[in-house]
């Protein structure tokens, strides 16, 4: 399954113990976290000795103090935390004057270059449905997210632009990231998502970047295995809906990864199930792809299951794998049992009623 996928290790063997930052914000990212810290205090003694530290960020906070990511969690973070676990952000769709969205932000400062969001099928699909497996490896720290964005008046009314950033670095180790994954992997291909047709000079450098990284110094061959795909993000989207086994590993700029991820979760039933990790190379930080849904928030309906499972995939990044597969093995079985499932799957169980039951399998 594409939650097993090995990404790159960061445990050592000396490790004595585990702190791990807890950043809940804003709506159901308080409900499904605790979920999450549920299923690593069940692993028990297969853990070091393991802290949870409890952080501040998020939309609510901006509202009560005028900052979104005060610096006292960026400090701990860097300076404290082995990992983090992020709920969810209520940024609001209009402008807020001083605020920006602090997962954004943290990305960028703690270096989290990667996004990687694996999406699975569990339970058998009709005959009509194909299976999925594969991941998205989104660029995580640049694109338009740069948010470098005026707006003035011109002979048209008012005239909105938005600076793109790409380069080199960049795709350069987010297609280090992919290759890596890809060769982890039963399958070992890459496809490049780009739009280089139309924006030949962005695309075009993340294209090119990402293709060379085979042939990078120091390589040596090592990705010889790995076959290389590309496909233009439009028609990406419309294969991913008509034939999703065709995609292994997706690697994309940052705004085509966050639609191309969302768009791959309906494929599995919702966007509750699928967790992801923002990867770097010292550190690593768990984070459910849904958002904060605040139409059910406080409701205890919000499905807890991708938060944990991003759990399992931060504990497999930092190199404890058979602690990732007990949690993992455990949803896994809920899924298939089908009988405490929250209503964006179709049942009637409280968030609560799915973590016990996964903690039990644990």
């Amino acid at each position: 399954m594409a939650f097993r996928t090995s990404f790159r290790s960061m445990a050592t063997s000396s490790r004595q113990s585990l702190k791990i930052g807890m950043i809940p914000a804003d709506g159901i990212g308080r409900e499904v976290l605790p979920g999450a810290k549920a299923a690593i205090q069940a692993l028990g003694s297969s853990l070091p000795k393991t802290e949870f530290i409890d952080l501040l960020a998020g939309f609510e906070y901006f509202t009560k103090t005028g900052t979104a990511l005060p610096q006292e969690t960026v400090e701990v973070l860097k300076n404290e935390c082995d990992c983090a676990l992020f709920g969810a952000v209520s940024s609001p769709s209009r402008k807020v004057v001083g605020y920006s969205s602090p997962i954004v932000a943290l990305r960028k400062k703690m270096d989290l270059y990667a996004n990687i969001r694996p999406v699975s099928s569990v339970a058998p699909s009709p005959e009509e449905k194909p299976q999925v497996d594969l991941v998205v490896i989104r660029e995580n720290t640049e694109c338009l997210y740069v948010k470098q964005e005026t707006q003035t008046v011109g002979e048209n009314g008012k005239e909105a632009r938005a600076t793109r950033l790409i380069t080199e670095r960049a795709s350069r180790r987010v297609g280090e990231m992919a290759f890596k994954t890809a060769l982890a992997r039963p399958r070992k291909h890459v496809t490049i998502i780009h739009k280089s047709n139309v924006l030949s000079i962005t695309d075009g450098l993340f294209r090119e970047t990402v293709r060379a990284v085979p042939t990078l110094p120091g390589v040596n061959g090592a990705y010889d295995s790995v076959t290389i795909a590309e496909q233009l993000v439009d028609s990406a989207v419309y294969r991913l809906f008509r034939e999703p086994h065709i995609y292994d590993v997706m690697v994309a700029p940052n705004l085509y990864g966050d639609i191309i991820s969302d768009a791959a979760a309906a494929l599995v039933g919702s966007l509750g199930l699928v967790p992801s990790i923002n990867a770097g190379d010292t550190f690593v930080m768990g984070e459910p792809v849904h958002g904060s849904a605040p139409d059910i928030a406080g409701q205890d309906i919000a499905n807890p299951l991708a938060a944990i499972r991003s759990a399992a995939l931060m504990l497999r990044h930092l190199g404890y794998g058979d602690g990732a597969d007990r949690i993992e093995n455990a949803v896994d079985e809920v899924i298939r049992e089908g009988r405490y499932l929250t209503p964006d799957l179709g049942g009637k169980s409280k968030t609560s009623e799915v973590v016990s039951e996964v903690v039990k399998r644990i």
